[in-house]
This record gives C-alpha cells, structure tokens and sequence, in this order.
C-alpha cells in the first residue's frame, strides 16, 4: 500500500475513533428531558428574528436557507457575491479555493477575513497563516453570517475586514432525513445525505457530502465531507454541543494560467496546461461547546477546539524564456517567443507539502446587569489558541513524481492569548451604545532546520541542514464602540468606529535564513455609519458609508499574490457605500404570489496613501462598483423562477495599476464583466420533494477572473445544473 493510502486510512480511522468516542462520552451523561434549540455554538450575529438587528452595532448580512436553496449554488463563491462589499475571486469554478475580499482589502485566499464555521476558525493557522485553501461546502450550510464593524471585536484575530461564519444545520427536534442530488455536464456530480433525530435529551446530526468533476473549467476533483454533530441536554441550566468533521480532497489544482496571447487566441480555455500538478487536502476537525445558565441573567458558554489540515501540493515547474536543461519538450504558445509570451514545461517537479495543527479554548459570560439602573449586558471572554504548521519542500526530477530531493524543512510555532469585553448599554427606550475592547498577544517562532543559504560574493544559494530559531511578538490593544438609534419599530439607525487588528504572517515577519523582517502587524481605524429599515415580511433597504485608514497595510509577497517588493505597503485609505435592497412586490400589494425583486450595490474607492511611487493608486483588486441584482417569481403551486446579475468593474492585480497586459499575462487591468445566472424549480405539494435547474453565466460571457497566481485565469463559462432535494 502506498504512503499516501495509509495516510488516508490513518485519518479516516482517527476521525471515526474521535466521532464514536465524542458520541458515546455525552450519551452515557443521557437524563429523559428532550432537548430543543440550536446548539450551543458561537454566535456571531445572535437573534434573527429582529429583521433590523437592533443591537448589531455595524452593517450585516445573513443569507437563509431557502436563499441558499433558491440560488442553488454550485460553491460558496455563488452564495457570498451576493454581499455588498464583498469582492469574490473564483479562480477554478468550483469554488475549492475561496478568495474574499471586503471593502478592497486583498481577496487572495482570503486572508484579510476572518472566516469561521459554527464560529470556530477554519483557516490553515488562524494567526501565523490565515489563509484558506479549501472552502466549507455549502451544500450543508444552513445559513451565512457576514458582520462588518466593531462587532468585530468579539472574535478575531482579523478585524480589519469583517467576519463570515459558515451555520451548519442543527440536530433536529424529530427524525429528519434529505437526499439532495444533482449533476451537470464535464463529470459534476454533488450529493448530499443527512439523517438526524431527537431522542430524549440527546440530538444528533450526520451528514455527508460527496463531489465530482472532471475538467470543469481545468479542474479535475473529487471531495468528501463527513460531519457529525450532537446536542445533549445535561440538566435544565447545562446543555453540551459535539461536532466532529472530516474533509478529504483530491485535485489537480495549480498555479499556472494562460499567457495573454493564448488568452486572446481563445482555445486554451479547455487545455490542462500542468496534467500531472496534484494537490490533496485533508483536515479532521473536532470542538465541544458546553452551556451553563447560572440564572437569567448570567451564562458561560466554554468551547475547546481542534483541527488538523495536511496540504501536500506536487506542482510541476516551468520557464517563460525558452528551455533549459530541465526541459520537458512540452511547450505551450509560441516556442519562439521568450519574451514570457509562451510556456516551457519543465521536467522538475516541487513538491509542497504542509500540515497544520489549531488548538484552542475559549469561556464566554453574558451578564445582563443593571449599571446606572439601565438595562445592561457585558460580553466577555478570553482565548488561548496553540498552532503549529510543518513544512517540507521536495524536488522531484520527473512531472510525475512522488518523492524527490528535500530542499527546505521547518517548523512555525504560535501561542496567542486574547482578551475582550463588549459592554451593551441601553440609555433610553430607543438609543443604546455599545463599547468594548479586545486585547491580542501573539508569540511566534521559525525553527529551519534545512534551507537555501546565500554564500561567497555573489550570494550564491547552497541547500545545507542547519537549527535556526527566531522568535518574535506582536501586541495589540484594540478599543471599539457604536450606537444603535431604534427610530421606529421599522428603523435602525447605527454609527460606529473600531481598531483593526491583523498579526503578521510567520512567513514573512521572519526570513527562511532566521532573521528579523520589518514586516510587522496592520493595524486600522474603521468607521461606520448607517442604517436599516425593514417592513414586516416584505421589504428590507440597508444602507451602509464606511471609512478605514490603515496605518500600513500589508499586501502579501507570495506566489500566490505574484506580488513583488516589499510587503509593506504603507498607509492606504478605504471609502466607500454599500446599499442593499429586498422587496417582494406581490406581499407588498396584498396578492397570492410572490415576485421578489432586490439587489445590493457598493462603491469603493481604495488607494495607496503613503508609498511614494504609488501614492493615490487603486489597491490590487479593489473594483470601484459592485452591482448585484435579482427578480424571481414564485407561485402559490410550488414553481418559481429567478434570475441573479453580477457587475464587477475593472480592476488591477498590481500597485503600479499597469493598463497594459505584460505577455506572461500577470500583470494588467482586468476588464468590467457582468455575469447573469438564473434557477427554476418546483416544489411538490407535500412540501417534502423540490426540482431545480440552474445555469451559471447564462450569457456564456468570456471573462479573466483573476491573473494571479501565475497567469490568467478564465470565468466559468455557461454550466446547466439539474438537481433534486428530497426531504423524508
């Protein structure tokens, strides 16, 4: 059996061993109470029944169920563009890579975002790597949270963009089971199977979710995600939450696009330019939550946490100037242009490989209290988080290789310790005032224990086994507040002003040779300013004016930015507004029907402020207009259809905002695109059995998505999904 099998069979093993054994320590605790409710999770946005969210203080979005249902989404990328603010990179079409930009901060593996699954992070290394290689799957998510502005400060450790928490759906109160299938052209193919129940005190949840493609716009796949999820009710103040996960891909992703001449050519959109790049990515995850309510007023909620992904990535290299010794004989373009215009495939073959490990606890107390005799309730908790991410980089000298020659081998080690309270005061009957404060210590180490080393004059590299440790810290003290105007029943009226906190990359705060670089933490000032207004079922507006100055923003230097220079990039300034509209005309008149009509639309002006060559220039993929629009109709018989558009405007992926495309296709300005998906479906009268078809790009419009990492990156062209979701 090959080394990659047994270590499969190793954590598929683990993961049933931590599900069975989490399962069986909670039940044996069984008492004859039946429980009810979601589970004792993290929240990042709390009630939803205030359509107004009159003690958010900042804007918010949360996107249903049946929204998502209705979107009939093909990855995560489908659901979150409908945002305001936020800025979706799908850079493969299925969405296995989530790139979330908000605000035009960096959308690039989304490491300007903090993103959470039941409130638990899910990124490599929350703190010394927060980059996100694989998305949650949607198909299991039963709603999506994005919370922008100083309600921020109760999580962390990224509060400079926002926050987006991925629900997965609850135990449910009595036997549950769904099948939903549905498939397309090029291999797709998506199922998911759920079967849960109530019995007594204890509910519990398992999923599993299976997916497929072959060369769906270049990307051949397959994943599967296992979870399992169990509520029990201990007492009537004690109530515990399990969650266990497994996710296991297999794909050929890579970084490698087209050159601008073979985009421009337009029949290289098909073409598997790097067969033999394979990438598989495995995390198992685990967390527990218990809930005590001491009386009404007092509670403590405690969740531990642990997670371990493993991204080993074999990626064949290449040159742009013509071959070389290493040459595989493979080329693609023009073999005689060697001016980055063409392609040389090379025999050579990196691979690398990384596995990182999260742990983490964190107690949580409400009070509701009565300071100066008002109505007052303090949020307060604190987090230790330990990470730890390995990594190896091995040469291979054939395209297909599975081992090879180690060139680099490290370990980054973090320990984080954080601290908040958030206290929400309720000065009169319709203005209360939020202020709070988080307070973040993060230290950090590199040990190298084989690396690249320049030597002699010329600074010649020389692979050598070495043991260099370097340690550093960053601290940061982060005050916030807000206040929520409830002008009428139907009117929200919020301002609010924070401290954005993001720690600096391991990576790039200390060099591969174990020296100190100046890179160092982000740290911005965010203010909001907006309000909300809502109808009974029919019509929600919200309107939102930001402003945020970074003291020094960060723009990564890494392969997968194919930024350059320093990674300082100095003060930046971000303005902007954010509009979003629903209304279901038909509720609205009193008729039988629903014909809901609504959008969002952002304005964002985000500019360099303080790096002399590019002072006043655009922040690299920071689109000045975002439009997104729907109409549907849905009859009273069960069928309905919708319609979606998306406008993004142009955009640029370097500093300099270069307008004229380099021939490696990397650089330049990236066109305006609008793209239009709609659904139909159907729903049988016993409400248990519902069809749907979507087309994705309707228009079948051509368009780059993205030029990083390393070249252009084609939109997913017209794809028809057909799909059935049944309930039993």
């Amino acid at each position: 059996m090959s080394k990659r099998k047994l270590q499969q069979k190793k954590y598929k093993q683990k993961a049933g061993l931590v599900l069975l054994g989490g399962l069986l320590s909670f039940v044996v605790q069984a008492q004859t109470d039946t429980v009810q409710g979601t589970m004792p999770e993290i929240q990042v946005i709390g009630k939803k029944n205030d359509r107004i969210f009159k003690s958010v203080p900042g804007s918010v979005d949360v996107i249903s169920n049946k929204t998502i249902s209705t979107i009939a989404p093909l990855s995560t990328s489908d659901v979150l563009r409908r945002v305001p603010g936020l800025n979706i990179i799908d850079e493969d079409g299925a969405g296995l890579r989530m790139n979330i930009g908000v605000r035009g901060l960096n959308p690039i593996r989304s490491s300007k975002v903090l993103v959470l699954e039941d409130g638990v992070p899910v990124t490599l290394n929350p703190y010394g790597e927060p980059q996100m290689y694989f998305s949650p799957i949607i198909d299991k998510m039963q709603e999506v949270e994005v919370l922008k502005g100083s309600g921020q400060l109760l999580f962390g450790p990224q509060t400079i963009g926002g926050v987006v928490n991925f629900i997965t759906a609850h135990p449910p109160e009595k036997l549950t089971n769904r099948v939903k299938l549905s498939g397309g052209g090029n291999g797709f193919f998506s199922s998911y199977v759920s079967h849960g129940n109530t019995i007594g005190n204890v509910g519990y949840l398992v999923t599993y979710n299976y997916k497929r493609a072959d060369n769906l716009n270049r990307l051949t796949f397959t994943a599967h995600d296992v979870m399992g999820k169990v509520r029990i009710k201990l007492n009537e103040k004690s109530e515990v939450g399990v969650k266990v996960g497994l996710y296991d891909e297999i794909s050929n992703s890579t970084y490698l696009g087209m050159t601008q001449a073979m985009y421009d050519e337009g029949g290289y959109d098909k073409t598997i330019l790097t067969p033999h790049d394979h990438m598989p990515v495995r995390k198992i995850n685990f967390s527990a939550t218990h809930l005590y309510k001491f009386n009404s007023n007092v509670q403590l909620q405690t969740t531990a946490f642990v997670y371990d992904i493993i991204r080993n990535w074999r990626r064949q290299q290449f040159t742009r100037n013509g071959p070389n010794a290493n040459s595989s004989g493979v080329v693609w373009g023009d073999p005689s242009r060697t001016d980055g215009g063409a392609i040389f495939m090379s025999n050579r073959t990196d691979w690398r490989n990384r596995q990182y490990l999260v742990r983490g606890v964190e107690p949580r107390l409400d009070i509701k209290h009565k300071l100066f005799n008002v109505d007052n309730t303090l949020k307060t908790g604190v987090r230790a988080l330990w990470e730890t991410a390995t990594e190896q980089f091995v040469q291979g000298n054939k395209p297909d290789s599975w081992g090879g020659n180690m060139r680099d081998n490290e370990i980054r080690n973090g320990f984080a310790l954080s601290a908040y309270a958030t206290n929400d005061i309720k000065i009169t009957e319709k203005l209360s005032a939020n202020v709070g404060i988080r307070v973040e210590n993060f230290d950090f180490n590199r040990r190298i224990y084989r690396g690249q080393f320049p030597i002699g004059v010329n600074g010649a590299n020389v692979v050598a086994d070495t043991n260099v440790l370097f340690k550093r810290n960053t601290f940061a003290f982060l005050p916030g507040g807000g206040l929520n105007y409830t002008a009428t029943d139907n009117i929200t009226i919020f301002a609010g002003v924070h401290r954005g906190f993001a720690p600096p990359v391991v990576k790039s705060a200390i060099t591969a040779v174990g020296i100190a670089d100046e890179i160092d933490k982000e740290l911005s000032t965010n203010y909001e300013l907006g309000a909300r207004f809502a109808l009974k079922d029919y019509i929600n507006i919200s309107a939102t004016a930001f402003y945020m100055h970074f003291d020094n923003q960060v723009i990564p230097v890494t392969l997968a930015t194919n930024a350059t220079g320093s990674a300082n990039g100095g003060k930046t300034n971000h303005k902007g507004i954010e509009v979003g509209v629903d209304v279901d005309v038909t509720k609205a008149l009193g008729l039988k029907h629903a014909l809901p009509v609504g959008g969002n639309f952002t304005y964002t002006d985000a500019r360099f402020a303080g790096k002399e060559n590019v002072v006043d220039n655009l922040l690299p993929y920071s689109p000045k207009v975002m439009f997104n629009a729907y109409i549907g109709f849905e009859h009273t018989a069960g069928w309905g259809i919708r319609l979606f558009n998306n406008y993004v405007s142009s955009q640029f992926n370097d500093q300099n905002n270069t307008v004229t495309p380099t021939p490696d296709g990397q650089i330049g300005k990236i066109d305006a695109r609008n793209i239009v998906d709609g659904s139909v479906f159907y729903t049988l009268p016993n409400k248990k059995i519902s069809f749907n078809v979507a087309v994705k790009n309707l228009t079948n419009e051509r368009y780059i998505a993205s030029r990083n990492p390393q070249g252009i990156r084609v939109g997913m062209p017209r794809f028809v999904t057909a799909g059935v979701d049944i309930k039993f």
